[in-house]
């Protein structure tokens, strides 16, 4: 540990600042290593909030590009790098989100698909995951966005009440009090999603 006072190492201050570096210089190896461990989340990130898992793809892929311009100006100190990432892919999401009118039924009917963007596996599971997947985006849809982003960021994205509220631009308190309301929101289109088949066998 550093001692008071001191700036703390470098892998403490960012553990992205190195890597971003050696893109910066056109590093192959440092391009894979950062899509191989920055993809999986971006993508998550991107469906969660569009429910259309071929628009999370253009997302993730437009957020690489806009590393790769970017990484030449990087300047470690300003922000963690994973921080300024969510921001842009938060907001190519919003982008997107404000292009549509409705949120297409379509996408929510789509087969779940986990972190990594893989589909389960086996007839049973499959099935299950299906239906719960799509009641789980179509309550997601349902949110206002900024309740939406607030709970993507937390429960699905794992980031730290304190994380996401700087993310957002929020207070803790403010953050907290949105994830209220989210899962209120949540709650109630999941109860309504569950109840309407029950009411059709009746």
């Amino acid at each position: 540990m550093p001692a008071f006072g001191e700036r703390p190492a470098l892998s403490e201050v960012d553990p992205d600042a190195e890597l971003v570096a050696r893109v910066a210089r056109d590093d192959a190896s440092a391009v894979r290593q950062l899509v191989a461990r920055k993809l999986p989340r971006l993508l998550a990130l991107a469906a969660r909030m569009l429910g259309d898992r071929m628009e999370a793809e253009d997302v993730a892929q437009e957020a690489f590009m806009r590393v790769w311009k970017q990484a030449p100006h990087w300047r470690e100190g300003e922000a963690r790098f994973d921080t300024w990432l969510h921001r842009v892919a938060m907001n190519l999401c919003y982008d997107r989100l404000r292009r549509r009118r409705e949120t297409p039924d379509d996408t929510l009917e789509e087969a779940p698909f986990d972190d990594a963007g893989a589909a389960p596996s086996g007839p049973e599971v499959a099935l299950e995951a299906r239906q719960h997947g799509a009641r789980v985006r179509a309550a997601l849809a349902a949110l206002p966005p900024r309740q939406r982003e607030a709970l993507v960021l937390t429960y699905f994205q794992e980031l730290s009440n304190a994380e996401a509220a700087g993310l957002m631009g929020l207070s803790v308190e403010a953050l907290e009090s949105l994830l209220v309301r989210a899962r209120r929101g949540m709650r109630a289109q999941l109860a309504e999603a569950e109840a309407i088949p029950a009411s059709r066998k009746r």
